[in-house]
């Protein structure tokens, strides 16, 4: 652990240099510029005008803030089509599935979108999953979701969308920001924010704590003594700090540190995260504008899984110690004649190791220990060029990456430290890397001021993830016949890249004041998609592997709906898309990916009568989906309703009232031969906000 501590050691050292330096510069006039006025907005560079050609939603403050849950992953339930593999949220998931994907481009519990805080990728560098309770939706000042693959950068890993989330400055957040929460099982929610203003620049300080007892995953029909409710206990931490060093660049850094600890189902069944990031960037507004970061990530994971008959450990994985680094250079130069031109760099890697022991159901003993781990790495240059031609806007841009994976190993041992498997004999983990190259292109045509027409076209990549390369793993659960069913999920160290091909044309309206709506039609298809693929079910045994499958090809149609009236606002989002594994020759063809629905609906009808003053009711859907490849066991539809209430009491105080699931709806999160775990019931929350300017 303390060798994966160094490297943000190292960052945190620097920042301590660079801070004190950059809080001197904010505070020191500039005797050049005349007195000018220093304007510090904490964010990177802003979207070029060929932003709009590529299906994107964005997630106000106001809407994240409104939020039922106050968690991020419900908050991104608002741009429908994204999803986690499982309909679980982080209170009552296990972490590794909390992947994000749009456009039903699944299969795993891998994230296929890019998802990005203040610039800095989050996706988990071992196994690609996004730590949610390190991200607290509150803090945000907006998220912006586009749909569709991308070629800037970090765009590998975009093949099915980015998730781009800007936290809130001193400006939005005010002096101090605070909330606390309690529901009707006595779970409780602490949350605060100090942003001082330190001469030109400023400073956020956060912490959130959220801990409880959690709510019954187990239907009462299938609870047995060793049953327990899924508790939690979460707590995550932060600091930000944004100073100018110039009147056209400014210096943001962050630390951050977190920690989740859940139990799922059985008593003992006991998982975790932890974490610690640390992140420089400059970026400069002059005529030659840039944007330049780098970051380190150091994880952990940690899980045990309790056999479904005895109730005794049959897994501790007890250590998955992963780190990420990464940075990039972008550049704006000043070409002129309409051209926005985008060129730079980037650089991504992932380490780590998964370290477990397999245990006896009926002893207790240990009976294997087992490691595998590796290390990935990608660099990519790019290029991007918007165009203006006055009501038309064209934009075009490549990316060439240089991927590489390196170090595969695996070995397990029996409970006498015999090697009983290894890499060192397996061919199959020699290193390799390549080149790929991925494109994309679109054209926005402002038709009229009302109406506005786009179109686009892109390609994309994605390497497959540690976890999918080198750890295998069994999973027991009860069935319906009173047995056991046993799950294995085999390693695949010979994945190929993953790869983007899709095609998408829209219209976005305004035809009155305060009314926007957008449609839009695609055809994405990620070619060499990585599935946990089904090879024999004999009786209670299932035996899969992760392999890439021809393709995962998705059609479909998005809606959208902005509508103000006042102090009336609906937003609203439909989802409508057909996906179909293409597996020529075998059971899965033609099947619809594990875990994605045709249909995923979303709208929120807000009331702000005065200031401060917020109603709110969110009504979603999501439609019928499978547990797995071979569509046999049914995640039927549920349809549930939040709603959200701020009433002021002082100048600096608001009662919060919240419901989540107030139907009460019954959400199907897994379905293991009719053994089945639920969702979130009707949950009922009141406390206070305290906000000083």
């Amino acid at each position: 652990m303390l060798a994966s501590l160094a490297p943000a050691a190292l960052v945190s050292a620097a920042l301590g240099q660079a801070l004190p330096s950059a809080a001197w510069a904010a505070e020191a006039p500039d005797a050049g510029d005349g007195g000018a006025t220093i304007v510090v907005t904490g964010e990177g560079l802003g979207q070029s005008p060929a932003a709009p050609a590529y299906d994107t939603q964005t997630i106000s403050a106001a809407q994240l803030q409104a939020t039922a849950s106050g968690r991020i992953d419900d908050a991104l339930l608002s741009a429908a089509g994204v999803q986690q593999f499982r309909r679980s949220d982080s209170r009552a998931s296990n972490p590794s599935a909390q992947g994000i994907t749009l456009r039903a481009l699944g299969g795993n519990a891998t994230s296929r979108t890019l998802v990005l805080l203040d610039g800095v990728p989050m996706a988990d560098p071992f196994f690609g999953y996004i730590p949610m309770t390190a991200i607290d939706p509150e803090r945000l000042a907006s998220v912006r979701v586009q749909r569709g693959g991308g070629s800037g950068a970090f765009g590998a890993g975009a093949v099915a969308g980015t998730v781009d989330m800007t936290s809130a400055g001193a400006q939005s957040l005010g002096l101090l920001n605070a909330q606390g929460m309690v529901d009707d099982r006595g779970e409780t929610s602490l949350s605060a924010a100090l942003a001082p203003k330190l001469g030109q620049g400023f400073a956020v300080v956060t912490g959130r704590w959220d801990r409880g007892q959690g709510f019954w995953t187990t239907p009462e029909s299938q609870r047995v003594p060793a049953s327990v409710r899924a508790r939690y206990d979460s707590w995550s931490t932060g600091v930000r700090a944004v100073a100018p060093l110039t009147p056209d660049v400014e210096l943001q850094a962050r630390v951050a540190a977190f920690e989740d600890n859940r139990t799922l189902r059985f008593a003992g069944a006991d998982n975790g995260i932890s974490g610690q990031d640390a992140s420089l960037r400059l970026v400069g507004r002059g005529a030659w504008q840039f944007d330049a970061l780098a970051y380190v990530q150091t994880r952990d994971f940690h899980a045990v899984t309790v056999s479904s008959t005895s109730f005794k450990k049959t897994l501790d994985q007890y250590a998955t110690p992963s780190t990420g680094l990464g940075g990039k250079l972008e550049q704006r130069p000043p070409v002129g004649g309409g051209h926005v031109l985008k060129l730079g760099t980037d650089w991504r890697r992932a380490e780590g190791e998964t370290k477990e022991n397999a245990l006896s159901a009926a002893t207790g003993l240990v009976t294997a220990r087992r490691r595998a781990g590796g290390h990935t790495d990608d660099v990519g240059f790019f290029i991007e060029d918007d165009w203006t031609l006055g009501p038309l806007v064209l934009t075009a841009g490549g990316r060439a990456d240089r991927w590489a994976i390196t170090q595969g190993h695996y070995e397990e041992r029996n409970a006498a430290g015999t090697v009983t498997s290894t890499s060192a004999t397996d061919p199959a983990v020699a290193a390799r890397s390549g080149w790929q190259g991925s494109w994309r292109a679109g054209a926005v045509l402002n038709a009229a001021s009302w109406a506005a027409l786009r179109g686009a076209a892109y390609t994309g990549l994605r390497l497959p993830t540690l976890n999918e390369l080198y750890r295998s793993f069994t999973l027991a659960a009860p069935n319906g016949n009173g047995g056991v069913s046993l799950t294995t999920t085999q390693r695949n160290p010979t994945l190929k890249n993953e790869r983007l091909l899709g095609f998408e044309a829209g219209i976005d309206l305004t035809p009155a004041k305060g009314v926007m709506l957008s449609v839009t039609a695609f055809d994405n298809k990620v070619k060499d998609a990585i599935a946990n693929v089904t090879l024999s079910s004999t009786g209670n045994t299932t035996v899969r592997q992760r392999q890439n499958v021809a393709a995962v090809h998705a059609r479909g149609v998005e809606l959208g709906a902005e509508v103000t009236a006042g102090t009336v606002s609906f937003n609203g989002s439909l989802a409508w898309t057909d996906a179909k594994v293409e597996a020529p020759g075998t059971a899965l063809n033609g099947m619809r990916p594990a875990q994605t629905p045709r249909i995923a609906a979303s709208g929120t009808l807000a009331w702000h009568p005065a200031p401060h003053w917020t109603g709110a009711l969110t009504l979603r859907h999501v439609g019928l989906a499978y547990e797995d490849d071979l569509q046999t066991a049914p995640l039927r539809a549920a349809t549930t309703l939040d709603a959200f209430a701020q009433v002021p009491l002082t100048s600096w105080a608001s009662l919060v009232l919240r419901g989540e699931n107030l139907f009460d709806t019954t959400i199907v999160t897994r379905n293991s031969g009719g053994t089945i775990d639920i969702g979130t019931p009707r949950t009922l929350w009141a406390g206070l906000r305290i906000g000083m300017r």
